[in-house]
């Protein structure tokens, strides 16, 4: 059993959808997924590994204003379910300085929600966690939403386009 930090948190999100669940999976077990962006080496066996660009806006704030930051998307082997699919995804950063928290959670996939659950560490150990509390977990939910709306655009879009 992994072990889970101390300083990780609990992360769980539901975009609604409607999509076709079986496309959906079709979709996200082919090679290519230019949605999660350029493929990169895997490091870990049966994954993919995508070079990607993660986004945070900041909509109350100021709306035109978006933090981005070069990250890798690991997605893991896609298996049916009954309602659709699921699979284990993780982001961290690409670079040596981590800006975005990690996450290692899974991806739900069903006709009419994405979901998005699991776990993630902000940077800086123990006192990026402690700011994390403090602001509400503001970085890591924009994240994981930002990357909820942009799965359920291309996944929609996808399916609406063929089957």
């Amino acid at each position: 059993m992994t072990s889970i930090p101390s300083h990780a948190t609990s992360l769980s999100l539901v975009q609604p959808v409607s999509i076709d669940a079986r496309r959906a999976f079709e979709l996200l077990s082919e090679v290519g997924a230019e949605w999660l962006g350029e493929q990169a080496s895997s490091v870990r066996p049966g994954t993919r590994r995508y070079l990607s660009d993660l986004s945070f806006p900041v909509r109350e704030r100021a709306p035109q204003l978006t933090f981005k930051k070069a990250a890798y998307v690991e997605l893991g082997e896609v298996r049916a379910t009954p309602a659709g699919c699921v699979a284990e995804i993780s982001w961290q950063s690409s670079s040596l300085a981590p800006l975005f928290p990690v996450f290692a959670g899974h991806l739900t996939i069903g006709p009419t929600e994405l979901k998005l659950e699991g776990w993630y560490a902000p940077p800086g150990g123990g006192i990026g966690a402690a700011l994390d509390r403090a602001f509400l977990n503001i970085a890591a939910r924009g994240t994981a939403r930002w990357f909820l709306d942009r799965a359920a655009r291309a996944l929609a879009s996808a399916s609406a386009g063929g089957a």
